[in-house]
């Protein structure tokens, strides 16, 4: 699939999302007790099993995103979580998008972050590390601005 193809499948599924309704829980607008998680309606007077008009929409299958595109972050690549460096060598640049995983610290961040850049991936939450790097760029300069 050609890359102009792929952007208009993206913009597609876009378009679509937007018409498509929220499926919430059956009468989780009437009692708090039952949250907006989507559960299928089984009862056999329900309005929303039964498809009535002005009752919620069920999910179906006309609601899917075309396949070519289902499951790829909005920038058009695959999302993959990563946790250690050595998992950036068997990927592509050209296809995958990197998520650095929450359990991963600060020293290993840097590193997976550094070699990313390297290799020429896209990261999709540096920004906690990029922060970190400017801030230490200001204390830096501050102590240089008192020192002189």
């Amino acid at each position: 699939m050609t890359l102009e193809t792929k952007q208009q499948l993206l913009r597609l599924r876009e378009r679509l999302k937007r018409k498509k309704p929220d499926f919430v829980r059956y009468e989780s607008w009437r009692y708090v007790r039952v949250k907006e998680n989507w559960r299928r309606p089984r009862g056999i007077d329900n309005k929303v099993r039964q498809k009535w008009k002005g009752w919620g929409k069920m999910p179906t299958v006309g609601y899917g995103a075309p396949r070519a595109v289902r499951g790829l972050h909005p920038s058009g690549y695959k999302e993959i979580l990563v946790y250690r460096p050595e998992d950036l060598d068997k990927l592509d640049p050209e296809e995958h998008a990197i998520r650095i995983a929450h359990t991963v610290g600060k020293k290993k961040r840097k590193e997976i972050v550094k070699k990313a850049i390297d290799m020429g991936f896209k990261i999709l939450n540096p920004r906690e590390f990029i922060e970190e790097e400017e801030e230490e760029a200001l204390e830096f300069a501050e102590q240089e601005e008192i020192s002189s």
